[in-house]
């Protein structure tokens, strides 16, 4: 049974049927070629609606932001673990990044920040934030010209609004762009 507390260097709680937002950075905060983001975000998707429901994934320079909620594994009859989650999508796509480039070592940091989104205005708020990620980064003028995010299309009356115009947002951001990143990276 996957646990639902761990910790490794930072605390990871883990809630059934609930979606979790999760960050996690290039080792030592390197940056990506362009050209193996796409390999990334694929690594991101690969197991959508097999180990997780995704929501939204964004590839970043240096860092990588998902939403999902962990789905049952039928097997086992229980819900795949965060950490387990998260070992396949880092693990995969390091490889693939290695191979990609020729290079060898780590490709991201051994641990990854990740909260459990507790009510849809919060969720709301969460695909915004990630959505103009590269817009407050610099990257491009709107979300929709990045090349790197994936959002799942919701088909029911419940659509996610989404800005069309970059927000604006007056905060202060770290050097990887992302105002909580800086507490552990």
């Amino acid at each position: 049974m996957p646990k639902a507390f761990y910790r490794r260097q930072l605390p990871h709680l883990q809630c059934d049927d609930k979606q979790h937002f999760v960050t996690f950075c290039t080792d030592h905060r390197w940056i990506l070629p362009e050209r193996v983001r796409s390999i990334v975000l694929e690594c991101c998707r690969h197991d959508n609606g097999e180990k997780f429901d995704l929501r939204i994934a964004v590839v970043m320079p240096d860092h990588v932001h998902m939403i999902f909620t962990p789905l049952i594994n039928r097997d086992a009859m229980e819900v795949y673990s965060l950490v387990g989650i998260m070992d396949a999508v880092k693990g995969a796509s390091a490889h693939r990044i290695n191979t990609a480039l020729a290079r060898k070592g780590r490709a991201w940091q051994p641990e990854s920040f990740d909260h459990v989104l507790r009510s849809s205005e919060n969720l709301d708020a969460k695909i915004v934030y990630v959505l103009e990620n590269p817009v407050r980064l610099g990257l491009v003028g709107r979300w929709t010209e990045y090349p790197w995010i994936w959002k799942k299309s919701v088909r029911s009356g419940f659509e996610v609004v989404t800005p069309r115009e970059p927000l604006g947002f007056a905060q202060p951001v770290s050097r990887g762009g992302c105002p909580h990143m800086s507490c552990f990276c």
